[in-house]
């Protein structure tokens, strides 16, 4: 397969005008078509103007990255879908980071519509919320089964949290009985990351509408359709970050979702920024690096960079908790794949049974596997009964014929189409080759840990090798031997602890003893010769006693 050479400048060759200017010049004679002077110096302005209009015209881009089919278009064709209420809910019991939610429920109990029904033992801000009334049926390990009973009774009003003053301190606090957590699949919570950010003094907020991975659009329907609730949340987290500026950061092929935004900001200090469309735009440190020219490192968060980095549908779930009290119990979901006869986007409820939204889209007999995510860094799932979570952005039914068995891996062929999609400029091939000697500290030295696993390097690879899966496996080696190194470590100092009360209390009981012996010689009567002469002779009179009476 041919590929096209990455886009550099070629200098010209030798014209007929350039051979004559530089034949004017070496005769002396002026090649500047504007004369000399105040001529010379306006042009130059015109110039410098028409540059800086050109670069602010220029999309927001990177080096790097893939251009994969976007298969979005059947789907987009419709509004987003308001969805039937199911017959029952799934509510996951994992937070962020598979931190566990512990019920406040018991089976049996009647809950009603947005009543807290799970929660964090320290972290509050992690939270679940009842999606409508109903009855606990099952309490399991993982998960929450919610019969609905088709009322939709919601709690009164006094119970619901509204923001009353529009105060950075209010605005984290609402947010925070709302659980609303970051809605673009990384689950980090919302509250607690705006209360990082207003520590940090960060000056940018950006709020990242950008879908470049295949069927995702579920940010987009949202922007075309809800396009002002957006930016309007939008103003809200800049307010409770304390960012002096906001950026919209969405692709440039997104036209409907551009002109919608561009017709809601009027004079909305939020700020439109078009990103070139190519894979994975969408990045958080690909995004801040594309938008504002930082580098965000691996050991370090974009607050310490001074930026804060929020979803579209984080946004206007912020807008609902704060305008309407509403806690986050639904999102919008996109449902896609060629199995499915109407792909849509849903808002579906939190809990909402995957098998229940392929029935509405008309799932056929062909499906093979379910993809939570997008194709390129989703996940299968591997639960019996999945259902929406608070993360889930979209779902992907597959077939045969659009998802076939993976090739055979062949070997490197060290062409560097990887090196040139890498979109955080790391050296694909040769941490493959570290990965497979398993040279943990080469992989550190070439910058394993930056790696964002988009799977731009595998998608362009003609050897299919799956370096994602290389990458990831090494990634754990490293944590296990970094957990490893850290237990080690806590453990020789609880020892050298042990060891230093140990010796700490020899030390007391040592001088405790002295002290006593030191009394103990205190107490004891002077030595005298005389007294010692008598004892003894009084000694030896009662043994003569003791033998005159046993003769006698």
């Amino acid at each position: 397969m041919r590929r096209t050479l990455p886009g550099r400048l070629h200098r010209p060759g030798p014209t007929s005008a350039n051979i004559s200017t530089v034949a004017d010049s070496r005769a002396g004679r002026s090649s500047w078509p504007f004369g000399n002077g105040n001529n010379k110096r306006a042009a130059c302005l015109v110039i410098s103007n028409l540059i800086q209009r050109i670069s602010a015209l220029r999309h927001a881009s990177f080096k790097g990255g893939i251009r994969p089919a976007p298969h979005k278009q059947r789907t987009l064709v419709s509004r987003i879908m308001p969805m039937p209420l199911p017959e029952y809910l799934l509510l996951s019991l994992s937070g962020y980071k598979e931190e566990h939610l512990p019920p406040v429920v018991k089976e049996g109990d009647q809950v009603l519509k947005f009543q807290i029904i799970a929660q964090h033992h320290s972290r509050k801000e992690l939270l679940l919320h009842a999606p409508t009334s109903g009855t606990i049926e099952q309490i399991g390990t993982n998960h929450i089964r919610l019969t609905c009973d088709g009322q939709d009774t919601e709690v009164s009003q006094q119970s619901q949290q509204k923001a009353k003053m529009h105060s950075p301190a209010s605005l984290i606090d609402c947010i925070a009985k709302a659980g609303i957590m970051g809605l673009g699949g990384a689950g980090f919570s919302t509250a607690a990351k705006l209360r990082l950010a207003a520590r940090a003094e960060v000056g940018i907020l950006i709020i990242n509408a950008a879908e470049c991975e295949p069927y995702i659009c579920c940010d987009e329907a949202l922007l075309r359709e809800k396009a002002q609730e957006v930016i309007r949340g939008a103003e809200y987290l800049m307010l409770a970050s304390g960012a002096r500026s906001c950026l919209i950061a969405i692709e440039s092929d997104k036209t409907d979702a551009i002109a919608a935004v561009r017709k809601c900001l009027g004079d909305s200090p939020v700020q439109l920024k078009l990103l070139a469309s190519k894979y994975p735009a969408g990045d958080e440190r690909v995004i801040i690096k594309s938008t504002t020219g930082k580098e965000v490192p691996d050991q370090l968060r974009p607050a310490d960079v001074g930026i804060v980095v929020q979803n579209a549908g984080t946004a206007r779930a912020v807008f609902e908790a704060v305008t309407y009290g509403q806690p986050c119990i639904s999102r919008v979901v996109t449902v896609a794949g060629s199995p499915l006869q109407t792909p849509k986007n849903f808002y579906a409820l939190i809990g909402t049974p995957l098998s229940h939204l392929f029935e509405l889209c008309g799932l056929a007999d062909n499906a093979k596997h379910i993809i939570l995510g997008g194709t390129l860094m989703g996940r299968y799932a591997e639960e019996e009964q999945p259902s929406v979570k608070k993360t889930t952005n979209c779902i992907v039914a597959t077939d045969s014929e659009n998802f076939p068995q993976p090739m055979p891996e062949r070997a490197c062929i060290r062409c560097g189409y990887c090196a040139e999609a890498c979109p955080v400029g790391l050296l694909p091939q040769q941490l493959l080759h570290f990965s497979r000697s398993q040279d943990q500290q080469e992989l550190r030295d070439h910058g394993l840990m930056n790696c964002i696993e988009c799977g731009a390097c595998a998608y362009v690879c003609p050897s299919n090798i799956p370096l994602v899966q290389h990458y990831r496996c090494s990634k754990e080696d490293i944590h296990l031997l970094e957990r490893n190194q850290a237990q080690s470590q806590h453990w020789q100092a609880r020892y050298q602890h042990y060891q230093y009360r140990q010796k700490k209390l020899a030390d007391a009981n040592n001088r405790k003893k002295t002290r006593a012996k030191a009394a103990d010689l205190a107490a004891a009567p002077d030595f005298s010769r005389a007294s010692a002469k008598m004892e003894i002779a009084a000694a030896v009179a009662r043994v003569k006693a003791k033998k005159q009476r046993e003769n006698d």
